[in-house]
């Protein structure tokens, strides 16, 4: 967009209602701090400049809005109103030459660039409103602000719940939260709010600009842009906004969900075409899986790659630092840990595979595991390409198993083996006759003798 636009993301309320140490915009929505998804919607828009209002106590927010934005402090706690005129040192030489000021909530997670675009749009208008405001429909609207509309369908004023009345409570339309103001008026408007209980509304600003002549207007949005999180009930919900979304871009990228509304995403999960991802999957941060892979029921994976073609699960986990190459299998129970899993590879069950490489076409029996910490340090195991590794086996690092090698099931094996070896690793056998009916008549005898 060519028009001049800043962007205000108030950050400052204090979320007690959220019981917790950190701060109420720092609570991550699908890996991602609610504030940071705002961020992303006001940078994808192209404001600039961006300020972030804090309060003084939120040290932890300053340090992550001040990464990608200019960062002030509102002292005290007087209302949204207050919380936009305290970006006057940052802001008011800037608004003297005109454009329009964005204001979002840090709260609203699922805010949407297209949404905020649609704001900007409104402002440009031919008969240029002073305000124009994000407005939805709830099916429950509760203690939404009301917006009151002019007989010629303009925005006359938007009224809180504690001002309304009951004529005004049935009103459909709600206050968004978000608004697109006229830059050269705003901080003029913003210093004629006055509130006898020192709680300054925002809102205020469409009656002030109302009775100067100015027109305001309203942009609708889907009522989910909207939901801002005050507590850990909100959050969830805001979570489970989030997932429908990231869910449904995923299949609309060609991804299959047997059952999507039991598979969680992370904000940056990258699935491609024909990926298939059953029941139960989590995907946590960092994780990309190539086309025509395969995730299987009740897997979890974590900053991993997934090749293509490649198959894992059912309850697999995928830890930090995994790369599963093409055409592999990772199945049940098995454990895989900062490893390089080559092509091709099978470990079907009840593995660990931790700090190691797996060379392709390898086989990895049922319970095989490697010893990868030696209490001190992590060490590393090397297995090679077309090596079998038998069941129960116990790789212990730092250790290099050759390609074509073979591992006897059960096998403790501490020194390298070499190309095409055979190691077992076995105590002697040993056989006595009639142990056991012994061994049972003793306990019989030791019985009575107790009895």
């Amino acid at each position: 967009m060519s028009e001049r636009i800043a962007a205000i993301i108030l950050a400052a309320g204090m979320g007690t209602r959220m019981k917790s140490a950190l701060p109420k915009v720092l609570h991550p929505v699908a890996g991602k701090s609610m504030l940071e998804w705002v961020l992303d919607a006001v940078v994808d828009i192209n404001a600039e400049p961006i300020v972030v209002v804090t309060s003084p106590a939120h040290k932890f927010v300053r340090e992550v809005a001040s990464k990608r934005a200019v960062v002030t402090v509102q002292d005290s706690p007087l209302g949204t109103g207050h919380a936009v005129l305290s970006t006057a040192n940052e802001l008011e030489d800037w608004c003297s030459c005109g454009g329009t000021v964005l204001v979002c909530f840090g709260d609203t997670p699922m805010i949407s660039s297209h949404s905020l675009s649609n704001l900007i749009i409104a402002r440009k208008k031919i008969d240029n409103p002073a305000v124009v405001v994000l407005g939805f429909e709830p099916e429950d609207p509760a203690l939404y602000g009301r917006l009151l509309f002019a007989p010629d369908g303009t925005l006359e004023r938007i009224i809180e719940v504690r001002d309304a009345t009951p004529r005004v409570l049935s009103i459909k339309k709600c206050n968004g939260g978000a608004m697109a103001i006229d830059a050269s008026v705003m901080f003029d408007m913003l210093r004629q709010i006055n509130d006898k209980t020192n709680n300054f509304y925002l809102t205020d600003l469409v009656r002030i600009a109302r009775l100067a002549g100015r027109y305001c207007d309203v942009v609708n949005c889907n009522p989910v842009e909207t939901q801002g999180v005050d507590s850990r009930i909100g959050l969830a919900r805001a979570e489970n906004a989030m997932q429908v979304r990231l869910r449904a871009l995923a299949m609309d990228g060609g991804v299959t969900m047997n059952a999507p509304d039991t598979v969680f995403l992370s904000h940056d999960t990258k699935l491609a075409q024909d990926v298939t991802v059953g029941p139960h999957v989590v995907f946590g941060l960092k994780v990309v899986v190539e086309q025509g892979a395969q995730i299987y029921a009740f897997s979890h994976l974590e900053n991993a790659h997934v090749n293509v073609g490649a198959s894992i699960g059912p309850y697999a986990r995928l830890r930090s630092g995994t790369r599963i190459g093409a055409s592999a299998h990772i199945g049940n129970f098995v454990e895989v840990k900062n490893a390089e899993i080559e092509s091709s590879v099978k470990a079907n069950h009840l593995s660990y595979i931790g700090d190691a490489r797996v060379g392709s076409a390898a086989n990895i029996g049922a319970g095989a595991i490697t010893c990868n910490y030696d209490g001190i340090n992590k060490q590393y195991t090397n297995i090679g390409a077309e090596s079998f590794i038998g069941s129960n086996a116990v790789l212990i690092a730092p250790l290099m198993i050759g390609d074509g090698a073979v591992i006897g099931a059960g096998s403790a094996v501490t020194s390298n083996v070499n190309n095409d070896e055979l190691l077992v690793v076995r105590g002697k056998s040993k056989t006595i006759p009639g142990w056991g009916k012994r061994l049972r008549k003793r306990h019989v005898i030791n019985k009575k003798t107790k009895d």
